[in-house]
């Protein structure tokens, strides 16, 4: 679960970064967000390394601040408008 929170969190932040269709990179990102917590737990009542889990679960949270700041930034913008 770790590795595809990995690669659904670097998918998440490289199409968050795309302006007309970031929008998109919300769900994965939450997925991978979901998966890196529930690996990192799991790991750690075993007891085993979870990097790969928490590098999931950073990568699909930055990828969703991005979303979350490219909302705002709209929201901002039609408010002037």
């Amino acid at each position: 679960m770790g590795v595809a929170s990995l690669v659904l969190g670097i998918i998440a932040v490289l199409v968050a970064w795309i302006p007309c269709i970031g929008n998109l990179a919300f769900l994965p990102a939450v997925i991978g967000l979901v998966l890196g917590i529930c690996d990192a737990v799991g790991k750690h009542k075993k007891g085993l390394p979870k990097g790969i889990a928490i590098a999931g679960s950073v990568c699909s949270g930055v990828a969703l601040s991005i979303i979350v700041l490219y909302y705002f930034l709209i929201a901002s913008a039609a408010a002037a408008i």
